[in-house]
C-alpha cells in the first residue's frame, strides 16, 4: 500500500543556495507528523515541494500514489505563513471564492469549521479580522478542500491559547474521521507533543530525525555523570553540556555506559538538543579563521 506522502532523495536549491538535500522519508496513513527544526531549516520549502508549488530540483515527491509535478496536487491542502486572502473580500465571501477555485469543495465543511472557532464574524471584511482571526479563515479554506493531506506552516503562531486548543481539536476530528494525513511545522513544542505521533527534523536542508515519536525517543538517552567522563556509549553524541560538577549528553543509540545516570528523554528535551547542536555547529563555522578569503580548516 503507497504511503500517502513519499519524498524520494529531494533536493531544492534556489540559485546557489541548497535548501533541501537529499531528503528521503514516507508519511503512515492517518499520521499527525511534527515538521520541526531550526529557522532557515527547509521547513517551507519542503511544505510547498509536497503541495506542488515549487518542483525539486532532484528526486521525487509522491503524494497517495501520484507523482507531484509543480502544480498543486487536488488531494493536498498548504496553509502557509502568509494565511493569503482577499483582504476586500467577507469572510463569507472568501468562502464563495473557496467553491469557484476548487473542483472538490465542501461549503459544509468550511462553514462548519468556522462556526467551531470562536469570534469569526462572517460577515467582516478579511482586512478587519486579527492575525488570529485570519489564520482561522484560511484553516476553514484548506479544510474546505476535503484534503487527503493537510501541510500546516506555523498554524498556530497567531493564536491565543483557547484558539490554538480549538484549532488542534478541528485538525485531530479531521483525522479521527476522515483519516487525514497531518503534517505541522511549529516551534510551539508542547502543543506538538499533545497532538502529534511522528516526528521529522529538519536541519540544514537534511533529515535528520524521522519516525515514529514513541521510537525515536527509545533510540535517544540522556547521560548525566561526573563533569570529568567522556560518555563513550558507542552512540552518537547529539549535544552535551557541563558544568563544575557534572555532564549532560543527549545520545543516539548505543548503550549506556557505566557511570553515567541514562533516562530517555521527552519530545520537548530531544527537539531542543538537536537544535542547540545546530546552533553550536553554525557558531563554530562562523568562528574559523579567513585567510585570502577562504576559510582555513586546520
Amino acid at each position: 500500500m503507497n504511503a500517502p506522502v513519499r519524498v524520494e532523495g529531494v533536493a531544492k536549491r534556489f540559485g546557489r543556495t541548497r535548501a533541501l538535500d537529499d531528503c528521503s522519508f514516507t508519511l503512515p496513513e492517518g499520521s499527525v507528523t511534527a515538521l520541526v527544526g531550526p529557522n532557515g531549516a527547509g521547513k517551507s520549502t519542503l511544505l510547498s515541494l509536497i503541495a506542488g508549488l515549487l518542483r525539486p530540483s532532484r528526486g521525487q515527491v509522491t503524494v497517495c500514489g501520484t507523482p507531484v509535478r509543480g502544480r498543486t496536487h487536488p488531494d493536498v491542502s498548504l496553509l502557509t505563513q502568509k494565511r493569503p486572502l482577499y483582504e476586500q473580500f467577507t469572510v463569507r465571501e472568501m468562502m464563495r471564492a473557496g467553491a469557484a477555485m476548487n473542483d472538490r469543495w465542501s461549503a459544509e465543511r468550511a462553514f462548519e469549521v468556522l462556526d467551531l472557532l470562536a469570534g469569526v464574524d462572517e460577515d467582516a471584511r478579511v482586512r478587519t479580522l486579527s492575525a488570529g482571526a485570519r489564520t482561522q479563515v484560511a484553516l476553514a479554506l484548506a479544510l474546505g478542500r476535503l484534503p487527503k493531506v493537510l501541510l500546516l506552516d506555523e498554524p498556530l503562531s497567531d493564536l491565543d491559547p483557547l484558539a490554538r486548543d480549538e484549532t488542534l481539536r478541528i485538525v485531530m476530528t479531521d483525522v479521527a474521521e476522515r483519516g487525514t494525513t497531518v503534517l505541522l511545522s511549529s516551534h510551539l513544542l508542547t502543543d506538538l507533543g499533545d497532538v502529534c505521533d511522528h516526528l521529522l527534523l529538519l536541519d540544514e536542508g537534511r533529515v535528520q530525525v524521522a519516525g515514529e515519536i514513541e521510537e525515536v525517543l527509545a533510540g535517544h538517552r540522556v547521560l548525566v555523570g561526573p563533569a570529568e567522563l567522556v560518555p563513550e556509549t558507542g552512540g552518537v553524541v547529539v549535544d552535551s553540556s557541563r558544568t563544575a560538577r557534572q555532564t549532560t549528553a543527549l545520545v543516539r543509540g548505543g548503550d549506556a555506559a557505566s557511570g553515567w545516570e541514562a533516562t530517555h528523554p521527552d519530545l520537548e528535551g530531544l527537539v531542543m538538543g538537536y537544535l542547540r547542536a545546530s546552533r553550536a555547529r553554525r557558531l563554530a563555522r562562523q568562528q574559523l579563521p579567513r585567510s585570502g578569503g577562504f576559510v582555513r580548516i586546520f
